[in-house]
């Protein structure tokens, strides 16, 4: 398979002004150089705690926020450099789902016009009755009446409205969609039939997904590959099956350990990594390795040198001093006996 989507080095910073001038007195790294590649019509599943910079760079790489630098090549074009026309051409091959099925549409326009919309932008069609027999074929995929196209979003569930927001995406027969947190705010027995539906587009239609998610069980049944991140920076990237199985990145330890077991007695028996003290702020990310300040086996280097995310087997990433220094093996940490919550 060939990478439809590669990301490069990005780095996404905000600057923090502050009194009567407006100076810059400090800088939000959100994203931190971020690298990895998408196979075409793979899943790759971005994941992380809250504020760790998913959602940054998930919008840099449709450039609804500016990249300070880096590199994000779709099919091989540099998407970061493109303005105007040329950026429009290429938007309607990659499109976004958000997370808030209730933010994200119009609550002004019914969802035929929310659906038209970019078939308008794009001159797809124009003609009424093209524009309806698309729109009804969009809402069919995504398991919708098409009587009720002519409905306002407020008069839907959320699980319909993130259908919609799914149609929406599709509308252009896009190669790449950005999927943040798609159903973190929906109830569990509708996230099932919203991941079961994106599944279903993706072998139909051959879609290529980046998903954004904090929920690890989602990922797992969803994607072929997990990129962690923390603190703006990728800390291991892997085949979602060895991810799960064998984490090598004890921040990876840390957040499986965390995942509860539906078996009381395996519960019982589980053993859990230990992370001390809160996440930094971006605002003030600790020198060295990000992670220093909280892992349980940091080393005097970790506080001064930026590891590296090196491949410690064959599509397996990681940036560890301490994986590096036992030749690409996993820390025992889950066995050590250390029992506690994340």
């Amino acid at each position: 398979m060939s990478a439809l989507v590669e990301v490069s080095r990005l780095k996404v910073h905000f600057p923090v002004r502050r009194g009567l001038l407006m100076r810059q007195v400090a800088t939000v790294k959100a994203v931190d150089g971020v690298s990895f590649d998408v196979e075409r019509g793979q899943t790759l599943g971005l994941v992380g705690e809250s504020g760790c910079g998913k959602s940054t760079t998930v919008r840099a790489m449709l450039r609804l926020v500016d990249a300070t630098s880096g590199s994000v090549k779709l099919e091989g074009s540099e998407l970061l450099t493109l303005q105007g026309s040329a950026l429009r051409a290429k938007r309607r091959h990659m499109q976004m789902v958000f997370q808030d099925p209730y933010a994200s549409l119009n609550p002004r326009m019914t969802v035929f016009d929310i659906l038209a919309e970019p078939l308008r932008v794009h001159a797809v069609a124009t003609k009424k009755s093209e524009l309806e027999d698309r729109v009804s074929k969009l809402m069919k995929q995504c398991g919708l009446s098409a009587a009720y196209m002519r409905r306002y979003p407020h008069e839907f569930s959320g699980g319909q409205r993130q259908r919609v927001g799914i149609a929406r995406a599709i509308a252009l027969n896009p190669k790449l969609v950005l999927l943040d947190e798609p159903v973190s705010a929906l109830d569990v027995s509708i996230q099932a039939q919203i991941l079961n539906l994106l599944a279903d587009l993706q072998a139909e239609l051959g879609l290529t997904y980046v998903f954004v998610a904090h929920d690890l069980a989602v990922v797992r049944h969803i994607c072929q590959s997990v990129a962690v991140m923390y603190l703006g920076r990728i800390v291991e990237q892997s085949p979602a099956d060895a991810l799960f199985e064998s984490p090598r990145h004890p921040y990876t330890q840390a957040l499986l350990s965390a995942i509860p077991v539906p078996d009381p007695v395996i519960e019982k028996k589980r053993k859990r990594l230990v992370l001390s003290g809160e996440v930094p702020s971006p605002l003030d990310p600790p020198p060295g390795c990000h992670f220093h300040t909280r892992c349980p086996i940091a080393m005097a280097r970790c506080k001064t040198e930026t590891p590296k995310l090196n491949e410690v087997e064959p599509g397996r990433f990681v940036a560890c001093h301490a994986v590096d220094d036992l030749a690409g093996k996993a820390p025992a940490l889950l066995e050590s006996g250390a029992a506690a919550t994340l």
